[in-house]
Parts: structure tokens; C-alpha cells; sequence
């Protein structure tokens, strides 16, 4: 099978000097094959984009409102055929990504609200016979480049209030699981949306460029590791583009003595090896403070022990495989290091029970205990089933450790002492805290992003702060003059 890409609301129909294999993870073979866009591809897609803003931006609120209305019923009545595909293409069992497209459904619905969230603000006779208005307008044409971890979410965090707000779109999805945001596009053209102001482009760093370098390109919006963040976000504003680049992370989940702990070992594993710990939000670190530390881990590992990981579309499978070969291999080096490093292997995920076939990309659920934090399993984000436990003597210990971090994306505190709760929202330096909350993503209509090496620019996804990256305020100040206006006034203009 082909995968292409849709330029001006149709396939592609060029010839590509370049293609990618797109895996079933399940399995390891090769699905389909994907086409990877070339410099004048992009330009082809952005030129669309461009010509469709013309026209897009100065369509009514309304008639916007009606087609997001339009994709928001289609998605939720074939949210089951996406999650179906994110499965084939990434691996996650269904339940989970039926979870994804529900959460960027959430954000769609968001989007459907765009009228109120572009009300500007007006004061009347701020000076004499003279009123002051702002209004928002959209920026025209701005990239999206999203991850292989949640293929549908990500752009439905980011497409949809783009759009919404009157600008026109390039996406570019991960080569390594590109289909769904194919069948999105197709759901945007089904909802009435014009040709053009969707267009989605595959491939690698090639087609990132020049997404980057475009003059035509006003913004990017991009998901992915730290270290393409950081190239995304410096390359990005150095060519004069907005840019909210969200990285990676390595988030803490603390747990005080006086927690619940079946509760925080539920939490742990969940947090921990959902997705395959393929998620930018999963729980990788669990900070014990004593005395709790040996009942939590051996809570754990009683938990993982009983983990059915497998093919994502068998039924009971709760842990898939990881997205490609190369990926697993990778963590795998990771745990040769924990082991190397001198952690306690509790757990070893090489040798789990797995419920598909052998040549899928497997790694079991791993658990290190007497983790350090000069350790390569603490100090890097490995992006896989590996949960670390480190152990401290006191909740102050536990939050020096949680903001010498190098990043802030995510955490989350399990106790039942409201007020040791209260002060740790307060004292840590992470961008998202969970209170007995493992994964604490904000819904649609707060916003989504991190602090420190979690995030580049300034502004977080989704919510009233996408709104605000995909709009510039510009400020009216008008006069009407009545019939009994003065002359000529050579002075300098006064407010009185």
C-alpha cells in the first residue's frame, strides 16, 4: 500500500524520489509504504495553503464553526475506525487508542467554540470622541509537525484551532505512523472544509526544513524530543516564524508515607507502561519516600507481573509493542545500562510472557529499583516501559529532586495530607501536577506544556493559549467626528 500525500484537498499524483516502510509493530512487517516529500512538495503544499488563506480567513465565524460542527460529528461517530488504525500503525492496544481520539476529540470540541474565543475588547471615549478596540486575526498559513506517539491527538490538538481561527494548514506527521492523519484530512474535506486550507505532507527532516525555512510559513507548532525541539524552536524563529516547540520530559511521581499506596502502585504501573511508555506525559521516575519505599516497589512488581502485553488488537491486551524496531532496540541499551550502572533489575521486561507474534517489536514492562540520579535511566528519557524507582528520606529531598531536573513537564504527588499537596503544586518547578493524578494532561479548555527543557517558546498547546498562537491582536483607535469639530490644531495630540 501507498501512503501520499494531500495537497489542495486531493492525493498527490507525483512521482517520489523517496519512501519510508511503515511497520505493524505487532508483527514487524512492513505495511505500507510512504512517500517522503521533497523541497518542491513542500513548497507545492504551502503554496496551496497560501492561496486557500485568501479566501479562509475572511469566511464568517459562522460558516468556520459549521464545518468544525461537521468534522466534530464524523470523527465522533467514526472515532473507532481512527483508534483502529493508530493501533495497526503504532501499536497501542485499542482501548488506549480509543482514549487518544477521545482526548482529541475534546479538543475539536474546543475548537467549535472559536466565536467567543476571539471576542476583542473595546473601551469607549478613551480619550474624547475617541474609542480603542482590539480585534484577532489569524496569521495565514502556519506547519504542524506532530510525533509518532499519539498519531491522531496531536494534530487534533493543534489542526483544528488552527483552522478554526481562520489560518490554512501544512501538517506533517511522523513518517512512522502517518495514516492517521491522512484519514483526518479526509474527515475535513467530508465536513465541507475547502481545498487547500488542509494539507498534509510525509517525510523526514528534509520536509521539517523546509517547513522551517519557508517565508510563506508564519508559525510552527511541533511535538517531539528535546533535542528537535530545541532545532525546531531556534530554526524556526531565526527564520522570523512563532514557534511553541514542545519537548521531552522525565516525569516524577512522588510518593509521601502517608499515601494510599495500592492506589500509587496502580497509578505507577498505569502511568507507567501505558502506551508502552511511548507517551511524553508517562510517569518513567517514582520518587519514594521512606519508609514506603520496599511495599511500594514489591506492589509494583506484583501488578506488572500480571500484565497482558500483546498484539493491541487481541482481546485482553493491555501493553502493545513499541513503534518500530530500532526504537525497541534502543530502549533495550537502556536497560543494559541500568544494569551496568549498579540499579536493582526487579523486573526484567526481556523476559515477559507476550501474546502476539515473536517477530513484533517486544519489550516487556521493566522495573529498577535504588535508582541514582547520575544514572543514564534517570538522566535521559527513554521513551519505553521502563519505570525507575529512586529513594529519598523526606519530602523535601523528594521536591530537590524533582526541580534539579532538567526538565518540567510533568508530575504528580500521591498523599492524603492536603496541605503537604497544596505546598508541592506551589514549590515544584513542572509545568503540569497531578494530585493523586498520575497523568495529569489538562482538559481541552486549560492548556497543554511544560516548563524548562519541556518546552521552547511561549506558548502551550491547545486551549486559550493556542488560540493566542494562532492569532495576532491588532488594536483600532478611531474617531467619528460630530458636526461641530474644530479646526486646525497644529499640536502635539493630548488624551483629555
Amino acid at each position: 500500500m501507498r501512503i501520499t500525500h494531500r495537497i489542495g484537498g486531493k492525493p498527490w499524483d507525483g512521482v517520489a524520489s523517496r519512501s519510508g516502510d511503515v511497520y505493524d509493530p505487532a508483527t514487524g512487517r512492513v505495511a505500507a509504504q510512504v512517500d517522503f516529500a521533497s523541497t518542491s512538495t513542500v513548497d507545492e503544499a504551502v503554496a496551496s495553503a497560501k492561496a486557500a488563506f485568501s479566501d479562509w480567513h475572511n469566511v464568517s465565524l459562522a460558516r468556520r464553526v459549521t464545518v468544525m460542527f461537521a468534522f466534530r460529528e464524523l470523527l465522533n461517530a467514526r472515532k473507532d475506525e481512527l483508534a483502529a488504525i493508530v493501533t495497526a500503525e503504532h501499536g497501542k492496544v485499542l482501548s488506549d487508542a480509543a482514549g487518544e481520539v477521545q482526548r482529541g476529540l475534546e479538543a475539536v470540541e474546543f475548537a467549535c467554540g472559536i466565536p467567543h474565543l476571539l471576542k476583542g475588547g473595546f473601551s469607549e471615549n478613551a480619550s474624547t470622541r475617541v474609542d480603542v478596540y482590539s480585534i484577532q486575526q489569524p496569521l495565514g498559513v502556519v506547519g504542524v509537525i506532530s510525533p509518532f506517539n499519539f498519531p491522531a491527538m496531536v494534530p487534533l490538538w493543534f489542526v483544528p484551532n488552527a483552522i478554526a481561527c481562520g489560518n490554512t494548514v501544512v501538517l506533517k506527521p511522523s513518517e512512522k505512523d502517518p495514516s492517521a492523519s491522512a484519514f483526518i484530512a479526509d474527515l475535513f474535506a467530508e465536513a465541507g472544509l475547502p481545498d487547500g486550507v488542509l494539507n498534509v505532507v510525509h517525510g523526514d527532516k528534509e520536509a521539517v526544513d523546509r517547513i522551517l525555512e519557508h517565508r510563506d510559513v508564519k508559525a510552527v507548532s511541533f511535538v517531539g524530543s528535546t533535542p528537535i525541539a530545541r532545532y525546531v524552536y531556534e530554526t524556526g524563529t531565526r527564520h522570523g516564524k512563532r514557534v511553541q516547540a514542545l519537548g521531552g520530559a522525565k516525569n516524577h511521581m512522588v510518593v509521601l508515607p502517608d499515601a494510599d499506596l495500592d492506589l500509587a502502585a496502580d497509578a505507577a504501573v498505569s502511568a507507567g507502561f501505558g502506551s508502552a511508555g511511548e507517551r511524553c506525559m508517562a510517569i518513567s521516575v517514582v520518587v519514594a519516600v521512606d519508609p514506603v519505599g520496599d511495599e511500594l516497589v514489591s506492589k509494583i512488581k506484583d501488578r506488572i507481573a500480571r500484565l497482558h502485553v500483546g498484539d493491541g488488537r487481541r482481546p485482553g491486551c493491555e501493553m502493545g509493542p513499541l513503534v518500530t524496531g530500532a526504537h525497541r532496540d534502543k530502549v533495550l541499551s537502556y536497560v543494559d545500562a541500568g544494569v551496568s550502572e549498579g540499579a536493582e533489575l526487579v523486573v526484567d521486561g526481556r523476559g515477559h510472557p507476550i501474546d502476539g507474534e515473536a517477530e513484533g517489536f517486544w519489550l516487556g514492562p521493566t522495573l529498577f529499583d535504588h535508582v541514582g540520579a547520575d544514572m543514564s535511566i534517570y538522566q535521559d528519557e527513554i521513551f519505553g516501559p521502563v519505570l525507575s524507582v529512586l529513594r529519598v528520606s523526606s519530602y523535601d529531598d523528594a521536591v530537590d529532586v524533582v526541580n534539579a531536573n532538567r526538565y518540567g513537564n510533568g508530575t504528580a504527588i500521591f498523599t492524603n495530607d492536603g496541605g503537604a499537596a497544596r505546598r508541592f503544586q506551589n514549590e515544584i518547578e513542572v509545568g503540569m501536577v497531578g494530585v493523586n493524578v498520575p497523568i495529569p494532561v489538562p482538559v481541552s479548555y486549560y492548556s497543554f506544556g511544560g516548563w524548562k527543557d519541556s518546552l521552547f517558546g511561549d506558548s502551550h498547546a491547545y486551549g486559550p493559549e493556542g488560540v493566542h498562537f494562532y492569532t495576532r491582536t491588532k488594536v483600532v483607535t478611531g474617531r467619528w467626528l460630530d458636526p461641530s469639530h474644530g479646526g486646525v490644531n497644529l499640536g502635539f495630540p493630548q488624551n483629555t
